[in-house]
């Protein structure tokens, strides 16, 4: 498998767990109902403008699945880069809210994740 296959692969996966750690989410029953109530969970108001801020930072991985099978390698293993720093932060910076367990459990791996991102383009030399 091509490092571009690999990488692909790895945000594909990425993307699976954040669906569904999210479709988890609706199932809380607290985040729920402070959703239905108040508009708002976990200290954070869930307005137009935040969603289409979260949409477009949520975009980064969807775009990356794409563009890590069609960029060209420099600019392919730098975007790798960046992109999955960028996920890498906002991801650590999510857990330190009041986190549920299964909130707990797929960041873990989502963060593993993020860093085999990064490590596999940082180490990557051009393979065609």
């Amino acid at each position: 498998m091509s490092t571009k296959e690999k990488l692909s692969t790895l945000w594909m996966f990425l993307l699976f767990n954040y669906i569904y750690c999210d479709l988890f989410g609706i199932y809380d029953p607290i985040m729920l109902k402070s959703l239905v109530t108040t508009g708002a969970s976990g200290g954070m108001e869930f307005t137009q403008s935040f969603l289409l801020g979260f949409s477009i930072l949520m975009e980064i991985p969807v775009a990356m699945f794409l563009l890590s099978r069609i960029l060209k390698y420099e600019v392919n293993r730098w975007s790798n880069i960046v992109a999955g720093v960028i996920m890498l932060l906002v991801q650590l910076s999510s857990i330190f809210g009041s986190p549920t367990i299964y909130y707990i459990f797929f960041s873990i791996i989502e963060i593993a994740t993020l860093l085999w991102i990064i490590r596999f383009a940082w180490k990557w030399k051009d393979d065609k």
